[in-house]
């Protein structure tokens, strides 16, 4: 066994991480509302809930319809799925919002791997969208990576966004998509200050998340059916993907 694999499992073990939940109050003033929100670690009665919010949550708005909650499907059930790092987050009575973390690394030229983060899937119900909820995931998941020991947290995802949580381009780093481009989209944070500081590679995310979309149109047959659609937030999505360079 690798000391990186040792240190895995050390880190999956740990009692310490088992259970927790924390509070947080989201107030609105220009809108006369607060929020009570609930950060916790899902549990197994959790599961069809957090699929079916994510299903909402991404619904044709990247693609026409959406496989984000097949990907938690089948995340979980994964080996480089962290538990630990699978956060629900409750206001008002419901589940309104999720994240999920797996392992992923950054590998050199040289075939030097280093040990990272992958969020993702990060998802809330439209409703209460726009709102914090999503920053306060974001937050509560990182100040956990941090207290396991991960050095760094990587991402896909839009700059606009993710920028105002902490996140800088992967280019800042010097990491490149699995792909050896420099990505727009691909996003990266220091969990140690000076973490990323003698690393520089390509990220790889889990294989997890090369999903069958044969299997993923299955799946989601199993929910309520939905009419999939054009949306203008595609046509981000699409240049994000686009924005990528040698």
């Amino acid at each position: 066994m690798s000391r990186g694999s040792r240190r895995r499992t050390k880190r999956r073990n740990s009692s310490r991480y088992r259970a927790f939940h924390i509070r947080r109050a989201l107030y609105f003033p220009e809108e006369g509302m607060a929020l009570d929100v609930k950060l916790r670690r899902e549990g197994p009665e959790d599961t069809r809930t957090v699929e079916c919010l994510l299903r909402e949550a991404f619904w044709n708005v990247y693609v026409p319809g959406c496989e984000e909650h097949y990907l938690a499907h089948v995340l979980r059930k994964h080996r480089d799925f962290v538990p630990e790092l699978d956060l629900v987050a409750e206001a008002e009575g419901r589940l309104v919002g999720n994240v999920m973390c797996t392992h992923a690394r950054i590998v050199s030229v040289r075939e030097t791997a280093w040990e990272t983060l992958c969020l993702g899937p990060l998802g809330v119900l439209p409703e209460y969208q726009r709102y914090g909820v999503g920053r306060v995931l974001v937050e509560r998941v990182t100040t956990l990576a941090s207290e396991m020991g991960f050095g760094s947290i990587f991402l896909y995802g839009d700059p606009s966004y993710y920028r105002r949580l902490g996140f800088l381009p992967g280019e800042q780093f010097g990491i490149r998509n699995g792909e050896g481009q420099w990505a727009a989209a691909l996003q990266g944070r220091e969990l140690r200050s000076g973490a990323l500081e003698k690393v520089e590679g390509r990220f790889l995310e889990s294989e997890a998340f090369r999903t069958d979309p044969e299997a993923a149109a299955r799946f989601d047959r199993t929910f309520p059916e939905r009419e999939k659609k054009w949306l203008p937030s595609q046509d981000r999505f699409l240049e994000l993907v686009n924005m990528v360079r040698q």
